[in-house]
């Protein structure tokens, strides 16, 4: 394996990740694409219409060729993606398997809370990496068209019927408390991983910023369905 991710430093402070670090942080994401085209063909199906159906298709389309762009650069970092990918999927299937959806309109407060909160973890983390890997994961992230799409759906539905918007706040606040404790997983199924965190963090101190950071965005996506009762 390389001794580290390209010639241009990351943006702090000329600080260049250690190689292991990247391909955890590249693993992890590899292996989020693959269960994410899983979860989002099965969602397809409960669909009530063709042109959602459709327009899911497409985005599991999407996390397929994310996919193959991470396990690329994993390749090309000198890391075979089956074993850099291995690690994490126990934490990540377990989320899955504790938040599966019942129905349509909780698949899609999944996607757009509980994939939000995933993206905004990786994009804080992304921060500190060169600028090479840091574009392909901000690249690789959930495509706005679909959180779009989701938005659009869950307030029409919750227009439809306002008694709706109760069953999902607390389905939204079970994701989050979920995803944060994956979160924590996730970084602890390798030290690399945790110091590229530490990092960009700064310190102890700036996990729990972090955290802070990423609790307010949860309340705000919140704001903007009408969910925040």
């Amino acid at each position: 394996m390389a001794e580290d991710t390209q010639d241009e430093p990351a943006t702090d402070g000329g600080y260049v990740p250690p190689t292991a670090a990247v391909v955890a942080l590249l693993g992890v994401l590899a292996y989020g694409t693959l269960v994410a085209f899983d979860r989002i063909a099965a969602d397809a199906r409960m669909a009530p219409d063709l042109r959602r159906r459709a327009m899911h298709s497409a985005m599991a389309a999407v996390e397929i060729g994310n996919y193959q762009r991470l396990a690329d650069r994993l390749t090309e970092l000198g890391a075979d993606p089956d074993a850099a990918m291995a690690p994490f999927a126990g934490p990540l299937d377990a989320y899955h398997d504790s938040t599966q959806p019942r129905d349509w309109l909780e698949g899609l407060v999944k996607a757009y809370v509980g994939d939000g909160i995933a993206d905004d973890f990786y994009r804080e983390v992304a921060r500190v990496l060169a600028p090479r890997d840091r574009e392909l994961v901000l690249d690789v992230l959930h495509d706005t068209r679909y959180e779009d799409f989701a938005s659009a759906e869950i307030r029409a539905a919750i227009a439809a019927d306002p008694k709706v918007a109760n069953r999902l706040a607390l389905w939204a606040r079970r994701l989050m408390g979920e995803a944060l404790s994956q979160a924590q997983h996730v970084a602890a199924e390798r030290d690399e991983l945790t110091m590229l965190v530490l990092h960009g963090s700064g310190d102890i101190a700036g996990v729990m910023d972090l955290i802070k950071r990423l609790t307010a965005a949860h309340t705000d996506r919140m704001t903007s369905l009408g969910l925040n009762n």
